[in-house]
């Protein structure tokens, strides 16, 4: 009772007590965003956007390319006599040169130069510029490190396949014959190949021997008719000597 009465007493005057418990801090938050996983990090890493960057504009390339070509006198100048290696001669061999010495190339001119070949020297820049432009596009390929060209007015392969071999640091690339692109391997199936005096002499032979049998077939048909037709008139002719030698015999008889 004592206490109940304390208590109202002390709530109708006011008081408070001395230490209250207060309640410090911020409250829970539940709006912080959640670290992303790594595999969806690397997936979005991936798959990001990445806007392609503007292309310089197609004239002031060209005009720039122009100039380079136009500035370099010497470039135009192996460019004429590459065009000019391309228009006379048939055979031009693409040759690698794997450090072969000075005698070395010397003694391989004078053994091609006997046949016919010589050896140019023109820069890869050259010859892939040249090529570039021309038909034979398909041997820039070939124009890559230092190499060599054989060159011949007429297609002498087997001369060529005959003096590298005398040669193994100078290794066939490829080549242009009478304006068809070889491979190395084409290369030595056409050194096989019978020359062309052969060939015209075994095309003429079949077209005469062909000509006579046919001129033999056409001869036979009417050379056997004649045949027939004279074996028919002998028969004819015996059956009728029979029967005139019986009329014969008969007037004799009467």
């Amino acid at each position: 009772m004592a206490a109940t009465l304390c208590s109202k007493v002390l709530l109708r005057q006011g008081w408070q007590p001395v230490t209250q418990s207060v309640r410090h801090g911020s409250k829970a938050v539940t709006r912080h965003r959640k670290p992303m996983h790594f595999l969806r990090q690397k997936l979005m890493a991936v798959t990001e956007y990445i806007p392609p960057k503007p292309e310089a504009p197609k004239r002031r390339t060209d005009l720039r390319v122009r100039q380079t070509q136009e500035d370099s006198g010497l470039v135009v100048l192996r460019k004429k006599q590459v065009k000019a290696i391309f228009q006379d001669c048939k055979m031009i061999a693409v040759v690698q040169n794997n450090s072969s010495t000075a005698e070395d190339m010397i003694l391989l001119k004078h053994r091609l130069h006997r046949h016919g070949i010589t050896v140019k020297f023109f820069p890869n820049q050259v010859m892939k510029a040249y090529l570039a432009e021309s038909q034979y596009s398909n041997l820039q390929p070939l124009f890559i490190g230092p190499t060599v060209l054989f060159v011949s007015k007429e297609p002498k392969v087997k001369e060529m396949l005959q003096s590298l071999r005398s040669a193994p640091q100078m290794v066939l690339l490829g080549a242009c014959i009478e304006n068809t692109l070889l491979s190395q391997q084409g290369v030595v199936n056409y050194s096989k190949l019978p020359s062309l005096p052969t060939v015209q002499g075994q095309v003429v032979s079949r077209l005469a021997l062909q000509t006579s049998q046919t001129a033999a077939m056409l001869q036979r048909h009417p050379a056997h008719l004649s045949a027939l037709l004279q074996q028919y008139v002998k028969q004819k002719e015996e059956e009728e000597t029979p029967v005139d030698s019986n009329s014969k015999a008969e007037m004799t008889s009467v």
